[in-house]
């Protein structure tokens, strides 16, 4: 099989990678960091995005649609020589085709993931939830500690102004087991921080058949690396731990708030704007700590970064200063404005455990949560629809958008209400479903107050939601609808 770094393209300089669906959080963070080491970079995508630009800003060609003439040379550039494309492109399109007809390499994401965390010293990030929060969270505590990480991370980390960073090492990369072919990865060190049910249960690309399937892929990406730091209070399907998960690993080291973890968080102090706690090494005070996230996930991922830093040999003091400053990555707990003295917040919690954190985090903040959540696939909803509900129930308020499809098609019956009806059944008071999204904003816009925190949840485009809510209204407000 082809590898890219190797004989077989010793010059970057001389080597032209063109990459499939650019625009996508992955493929553009693979090619900033191609960039970076030297190669000609261009990509393509159906559609233009503010990522599709920035990277053309950065001197990336992105050209829109597919098409066999993107892999010829055009503006100076030298003809491709690899094409990237993830496994869920079939064999049959047109752009692979031209490629495999010509000779030209085609290469998947996963086996390019692969090289870039064989290359050096590595960091993997597994697991079902907390991925994207984590991985940020170890880079910039390692770049705060005064070492030099290279990062490839599933969102827009601010400290870096993208979701790449070029660096001499650890490379520290987001590992997503939406992508089967993950479980063949070896990395130095696998951060595991959890394992449920996710990406279950369909015949697309992004699924697994089974639970068990899938965390045996986890089970057999653990067992390649050198070492696992896994998340010891995780207590998952069927109330089952990781340790069953990570018994294959030749050095097991945990993290988490029970006795007997090797990284430990104690005297844990929440407060409105995050959290405080001392981190122990095998009962050795390592120092104070505080991130500025609430919610006890985010205190669980952070000590998992400082856990990192240590073992990387970074100054303890200085990346607990860096996670103090780190406010979070896109659409993770982001702060997108104020409306009226409301705090609007924009979170990609998708699914029951993660709603749940999420809640939980708007509730730390002791302000009236005001939750718009946009259910993420048919199929996903279909699975978890009860739970999804349970997962709100201690909001305050809850507004559930239409289901978004993500290239799926609907399924008889299920339906956003479903998730409405049973909040309401189970007791809750101000569980409403709202078919038309202005009418959520123009609702909010009236009743939105300073003791409030509105949170938009969703792993679709419910963000938009939350930039409409703190800019200024362009038209009077239309006389208010009420929810059905």
């Amino acid at each position: 099989m082809t590898k890219l770094f190797t004989v077989e393209h010793p010059s970057p300089r001389d080597t032209h990678i063109h990459l499939m669906g650019i625009g996508g959080i992955g493929v553009s963070a693979f090619a900033r960091l191609l960039k970076a080491r030297g190669y000609h970079v261009s990509g393509c995508d159906a559609q233009a995005s503010e990522l599709t630009r920035q990277l053309e800003a950065e001197g990336i060609t992105v050209q829109l649609g597919h098409d066999a003439a993107h892999l010829q040379a055009h503006s100076g550039e030298p003809a491709v020589s690899v094409l990237v494309a993830s496994e869920a492109v079939p064999k049959t399109h047109p752009e692979v085709c031209a490629a495999l007809d010509a000779g030209i390499s085609v290469l998947p994401r996963m086996q390019l993931l692969a090289e870039l965390l064989e290359a050096g010293p590595s960091v993997g990030v597994i697991g079902t939830h907390g991925k994207t929060t984590t991985s940020s969270m170890i880079a910039v505590a390692l770049a705060g500690a005064g070492l030099d990480p290279a990062a490839f991370v599933g969102g827009i980390v601010p400290e870096f102004g993208a979701n790449a960073r070029a660096g001499q090492g650890p490379f520290v990369a987001e590992v997503d087991e939406s992508d089967r072919r993950f479980a063949q990865l070896s990395c130095e060190t696998a951060v595991f921080t959890n394992a449920e049910d996710d990406h279950v249960g369909g015949n697309q690309a992004t699924y697994w058949e089974t639970v068990e399937e899938q965390h045996a892929g986890f089970a057999q990406f653990v067992s390649q690396a050198k070492r696992v730091l896994y998340y010891a209070d995780w207590q998952g399907l069927e109330g089952r731990s990781l340790e069953h998960l990570v018994a294959g690993c030749a050095e097991q080291l945990s993290y988490g708030v029970a006795e007997g973890c090797t990284y430990r968080a104690e005297s844990l102090r929440p407060d409105p704007g995050g959290t405080s706690f001392t981190v122990t090494c095998r009962g050795e005070v390592l120092g104070q700590a505080r991130v500025s996230l609430p919610g006890h996930h985010n205190a669980m991922n952070a000590l998992a970064a400082l856990a990192v830093t240590h073992l990387y040999g970074g100054d303890f003091g200085r990346a607990a200063l860096a996670l103090a400053a780190f406010k979070g990555p896109g659409r993770r707990w982001q702060h997108i404005g104020e409306l009226h003295g409301a705090q609007v917040v924009d979170d990609y919690a998708h699914n029951p455990t993660k709603l749940q954190a999420a809640v939980q985090a708007a509730q730390q903040t002791g302000r009236r949560v005001r939750v718009i959540f946009q259910p993420h696939r048919y199929l996903r909803t279909q699975q978890s629809w009860p739970r999804l509900a349970d997962a709100l129930m201690s909001a305050d308020e809850v507004m559930v958008l239409d289901i978004a499809a993500a290239g799926e098609l609907p399924i008889e019956g299920i339906h956003s209400q479903l998730i409405v009806d049973r909040m309401s059944s189970s007791g809750h008071t101000s569980a409403s479903y709202w078919p038309q999204r202005g009418d959520v904003v123009d609702y909010l816009r009236r009743t939105a107050g300073e003791g409030d925190i509105i949170v938009t949840m969703g792993a679709g485009d419910v963000w938009q939601l939350a930039r409409q809510l703190v800019e200024p209204a362009d038209e009077p407000l239309p006389p208010l609808k009420e929810a059905r």
